[in-house]
Protein backbone atom coordinates (compact mmCIF):
# COMPACT_ATOMS: atom_id res chain seq x y z
CA UNK A 1 0.00 0.00 0.00
CA UNK A 2 1.14 3.67 -0.84
CA UNK A 3 2.82 5.40 2.01
CA UNK A 4 0.36 8.59 1.67
CA UNK A 5 -3.06 7.21 0.56
CA UNK A 6 -4.24 10.60 0.68
CA UNK A 7 -7.87 9.78 2.44
CA UNK A 8 -9.16 7.22 -0.08
CA UNK A 9 -11.40 4.76 0.21
CA UNK A 10 -10.77 0.67 0.34
CA UNK A 11 -11.89 0.15 -3.78
CA UNK A 12 -9.30 3.13 -4.65
CA UNK A 13 -6.59 1.86 -2.46
CA UNK A 14 -7.27 -1.32 -4.28
CA UNK A 15 -6.78 -0.53 -7.63
CA UNK A 16 -3.14 1.66 -6.82
CA UNK A 17 -1.57 -1.71 -6.11
CA UNK A 18 -3.42 -3.92 -8.25
CA UNK A 19 -5.28 -5.85 -5.19
CA UNK A 20 -8.91 -6.58 -4.32
CA UNK A 21 -10.89 -4.50 -2.50
CA UNK A 22 -11.49 -6.82 0.21
CA UNK A 23 -8.07 -7.53 0.82
CA UNK A 24 -7.56 -4.22 1.78
CA UNK A 25 -10.75 -4.55 3.91
CA UNK A 26 -9.04 -7.22 5.38
CA UNK A 27 -5.53 -5.49 6.03
CA UNK A 28 -7.65 -2.35 7.49
CA UNK A 29 -9.26 -4.54 10.00
CA UNK A 30 -6.39 -6.46 10.88
CA UNK A 31 -4.89 -2.61 11.94
CA UNK A 32 -7.92 -2.21 13.23
CA UNK A 33 -7.77 -5.09 15.69
CA UNK A 34 -4.11 -4.15 16.64
CA UNK A 35 -4.76 -0.74 17.73
CA UNK A 36 -7.75 -1.41 19.63
CA UNK A 37 -10.00 0.70 17.44
CA UNK A 38 -13.61 0.40 15.74
CA UNK A 39 -12.82 2.58 12.68
CA UNK A 40 -10.71 5.11 10.54
CA UNK A 41 -11.05 8.12 12.60
CA UNK A 42 -10.25 6.04 15.94
CA UNK A 43 -7.10 4.56 13.80
CA UNK A 44 -5.87 8.07 13.00
CA UNK A 45 -5.82 9.33 16.75
CA UNK A 46 -4.37 6.37 18.57
CA UNK A 47 -1.34 6.85 15.37
CA UNK A 48 -0.58 10.04 16.66
CA UNK A 49 -0.99 9.36 20.35
CA UNK A 50 1.12 6.49 20.08
CA UNK A 51 3.79 8.15 17.50
CA UNK A 52 2.92 5.83 14.84
CA UNK A 53 2.86 9.19 12.94
CA UNK A 54 4.02 13.00 13.15
CA UNK A 55 2.39 16.31 12.21
CA UNK A 56 4.14 17.15 8.60
CA UNK A 57 5.43 20.33 9.06
CA UNK A 58 5.46 22.25 5.47
CA UNK A 59 8.86 24.37 5.69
Amino acid sequence: MAADPGGLDNTEMADRPGVSASTVKNHITGLFAELHVRDRAQAVIAAYETDLVTVRREA
